[in-house]
């Protein structure tokens, strides 16, 4: 069997809201405690390296006082997601794939396997229009209320959300090593084709907002005889 690696095109079919606290200790507090976690999992000369991707993560954030305000990560060329917002979609997406039966059999220990034989190897995905020109800055901001109890009551408070528009298109580059755990293409389409109904970033279940159609899946490369994971 092969290795397959593929390049995918998405595009947004809504208009997607940015995830990131613009505040660098609010953000650093946040991914710090879930490295923490993911450190409990993984071997104790691996600290430094968790060490250096929340510093390289806390380094694109936007940093400013107001509060409730999320955005994008950003460097010097602009706005960008992580790759790991597409592995953790791709375990959301299968997970309800499995349920609904559009994968049959269903696949054991997904999330395990998606995490071991699934990489999505572009790092910073970037926006762009149709022209392939890097979207640079957000398109606009969001204003919402939310609902929460409080020990004093219901209380509603207002969030606000940097946003791209529909139409901005996503690229990266995904390999998958080959397998006989039922994580393949034919399955991994089912996934990504729920992204029309859940996308990605904040308030994609019940607002809507950041679903996508795949545009397109094309092969990078072939690698063969390489032996298959049991």
């Amino acid at each position: 069997m092969e290795i397959e690696k593929k390049h995918i095109k998405i595009e947004l079919t809504e208009a997607m809201l940015g995830t990131v606290p613009k505040n660098k200790d609010v953000y650093s507090k946040h991914i710090a405690t879930k490295v923490r976690a993911l450190a409990k999992h993984r071997e104790e000369n691996e600290e430094d390296l968790l060490s250096d991707i929340i510093e390289e993560e806390v380094e694109t954030v936007e940093d400013i006082e107001e509060k409730g305000w999320t955005g994008f990560h950003r460097d010097e060329q602009g706005i960008f997601i992580y790759n790991y917002m597409i592995k953790g979609f791709a375990k959301a997406a299968t997970d309800v794939a499995i349920e609904v039966g559009w994968i049959k059999p269903k696949i054991v220990n997904y999330k395990k396997w998606l995490d071991l034989l699934l990489f999505i190897e572009t790092r910073k995905l970037r926006f762009m229009d149709g022209n392939g020109t890097i979207i640079a800055v957000p398109d606009g901001t969001l204003e919402r209320p939310i609902r929460m109890m409080t020990p004093r009551g219901p209380r509603v408070t207002v969030t606000r959300s940097d946003t791209v528009d529909g139409g901005r298109l996503l690229e990266f580059d995904i390999t998958l090593l080959p397998n006989s755990k039922g994580v393949c293409w034919n399955n991994l389409r089912h996934s990504f084709n729920y992204g029309e109904r859940v996308g990605l970033g904040q308030w994609r279940g019940s607002g809507g907002y950041g679903s996508f159609k795949v545009v397109s899946i094309e092969d990078v490369m072939d690698r063969k005889d390489t032996p298959i994971i049991e």
